[in-house]
């Protein structure tokens, strides 16, 4: 059996169907996990969310920020004026499809293989165990329909930004929800900032990417998306960055999470391999 892993999808199903074709993706041996994200700016979300869903056990995906937008305009039955999110609310299947989103986690751990994956990732703070914990703390509320509505009509907005244990009610959970899925930037104390959406070299004065913090609380490696600015490139063995930003031209990105090998499709459909030190020499480049 051969795990794999995949970055946003963005509501773009055909790169994703010609990576597993190319890999030759068996759903009753392999497995597939998804960064999160499966919806929103391309032009086929149904598509994505109902061939996950198809896949049953043989797929997991955490839960990202556009999953969670698009769950919380649903719920609170709010229109959009964007015409992806809109035709994919009027969609006969969005009721199911929806419904199935919702129960799906914010984390996944794999303890055999040491892995972790979330959508944006895990504040320096946090141990392996503790964010596993704080993880289900929100899927117990997302997964009834009445805390749900509640959480989702609540969910919006940046404060608080700075962890605290003794943190409850909305501002914990909404804490927990940003630090799982709109992360990119923090400081030493897992102080979280939103303005900044660029490359590394962008932090704002005293901050860093939240994974270059030192740490020694956490022992999995941990594999993520959201941060397509990224291209994939960490500087760190540990951190596993997917999402390659295929929704604004550039590629896909599938994983073999066993033999660290990546396949990237581009927007004409080709696909290339890389291993790590291939993968990290391309990267530099860009």
């Amino acid at each position: 059996m051969a795990l794999y892993a995949v970055g946003d999808l963005q509501g773009c199903l055909s790169p994703l169907t010609t990576l597993l074709d190319h890999v030759g993706f068996d759903p009753l041996h392999d497995r597939l996990w998804l960064t999160g994200d499966l919806v929103n700016r391309g032009p086929d979300s149904i598509g994505c969310l109902a061939f996950v869903k198809n896949l049953g056990s043989a797929a997991q995906t955490v839960l990202g920020n556009h999953d969670l937008h698009l769950l919380a305009l649903h719920q609170l039955g709010q229109p959009s004026k964007d015409k992806n999110i809109a035709a994919t609310l009027d969609h006969p299947d969005a009721p199911e499809l929806l419904a199935w989103l919702a129960h799906q986690p914010m984390l996944i751990q794999d303890t055999e293989r040491q892995l972790t994956m979330t959508h944006a990732g895990i504040p320096p703070l946090w141990s392996d165990k503790k964010a596993a914990k704080l993880a289900q703390e929100l899927e117990q509320v997302l997964a009834k329909p009445k805390t749900r509505q509640v959480f989702l009509a609540n969910m919006y907005g940046n404060d608080p930004r700075l962890w605290k244990n003794s943190l409850d009610g909305m501002e914990r959970l909404r804490y927990i929800v940003n630090a799982f899925t709109r992360m990119r930037f923090c400081d030493d104390q897992a102080k979280l900032e939103f303005n900044s959406k660029s490359a590394i070299d962008t932090a704002p004065a005293g901050m860093r990417p939240w994974f270059a913090w030192p740490t020694e609380k956490r022992k999995h490696r941990l594999v993520f998306g959201h941060w397509a600015a990224l291209m994939g490139r960490t500087d760190d063995p540990q951190m596993i960055a997917l999402d390659t930003g295929y929704v604004w031209g550039n590629h896909m990105t599938l994983m073999n999470l066993d033999t660290q090998v990546r396949f990237c499709c581009d927007i004409k459909g080709l696909v290339s391999q890389f291993d790590e030190p291939a993968f990290a020499a391309m990267s530099a480049k860009l």
